[in-house]
């Protein structure tokens, strides 16, 4: 076959340094539309970012050739120096090192991509904390050393 098609989404999640309560509206509303730009620079498609004051999910479709890790890397790297400019106040902002990573079927998309748009009152609800070890549970993976 002389093409190559995929379909790879994901739905990412991770936390600001120390989970620090610092996404403001205002700041959310530039950083994930430049978050955005950074995905697609490097051939991703961001289908939604959003995320409460502490965390951010992102569900992207990611090209075939990049590596999650890189992509996040990168997405880190590049967004945490962008906040120190724009909002000089912020000039500790820094993400957790790690995060969570998690396949999308084309049939969830849809859902996934409501379930991110409702994160601010999904969070009102349910603490960071329960929510990703939720996520953990659903894809069947480990915490520590027992299965959550």
């Amino acid at each position: 076959m002389p093409h190559t098609f995929t379909c790879l989404l994901m739905h990412v999640v991770f936390s600001t340094k120390d989970r620090a309560c610092i996404l403001s509206p205002e700041l959310a509303g530039r950083l994930f539309p430049y978050m955005s730009g950074i995905v697609r620079e490097r051939q991703g498609v961001p289908l939604i970012i959003n995320g409460p004051s502490d965390h951010v999910h992102l569900l992207l479709s990611i090209p075939p050739a990049e590596s999650l890790a890189d992509l996040l890397r990168v997405l880190k790297t590049n967004s945490s120096p962008w906040v120190h400019e724009q909002f000089p106040q912020h000039r500790h902002f820094a993400w957790q090192a790690g995060y969570g990573a998690f396949t999308v079927s084309t049939s969830r998309r849809d859902a996934v991509r409501h379930y991110i748009a409702r994160q601010q009152d999904h969070r009102r609800r349910v603490s960071f904390q329960q929510e990703f070890l939720s996520l953990l549970k659903k894809h069947g993976l480990m915490f520590g050393d027992t299965e959550v």
